[in-house]
């Protein structure tokens, strides 16, 4: 086989590799919940904006991904403010968890304790600035991103579309 050869067959099989993202405008905040809601960028982008600390995404082997700086952003609780959910007794919150879904695929799941009974819940937060860019010039648009994780690529989230709520059985 010629060199040309291998190395477009190389090249190609990368590129196949390769996880494609879909930008995202948009995300949907449904399942055991009173009413379905839809939050745009544009409206992430109204919200009252935190300054957050610089953060170096990394990957599960602990290795570095991705710098982020000149992080602003708005806390997931108060975009869930708005969630009105389906329980009779306040005990059953306990039953609740939430699965995030990107574009690509990538799923990640919090537990509503998690998020609203204990202290990590106060690090999570959507970007609406990275690398002094908005949140409408991102290139994956909606990204969530746990701010206090150790491995932070296991819940950073680029181009969410839909946040399921859900409760165990």
């Amino acid at each position: 086989m010629r060199f040309s050869t291998i190395l477009l067959l190389s090249i190609t099989n990368l590129l196949w590799a390769q996880r494609k993202i879909t930008p995202t405008n948009e995300f949907v905040i449904e399942g055991q919940i009173k009413k379905t809601i839809t939050v745009t960028a544009k409206q992430l982008d109204s919200f009252a904006k935190i300054q957050l600390k610089d953060r170096i995404i990394y990957n599960h082997k602990g290795e570095a991904k991705d710098t982020l700086t000149y992080l602003r952003g708005v806390a997931l609780k108060t975009v869930l403010e708005k969630v009105v959910y389906n329980y009779e007794k306040p005990r059953e919150l306990n039953e609740f968890y939430f699965v995030f879904k990107a574009t690509d695929g990538y799923q990640v799941v919090f537990s509503w304790n998690e998020i609203y009974n204990n202290p990590s819940g106060d690090g999570f937060y959507f970007l609406t600035e990275i690398n002094k860019k908005s949140i409408l010039e991102l290139p994956q648009r909606i990204v969530l991103l746990a701010q206090d994780d150790v491995q932070t690529g296991r819940r950073y989230i680029k181009s969410l579309e839909k946040i399921e709520v859900k409760r165990a059985e």
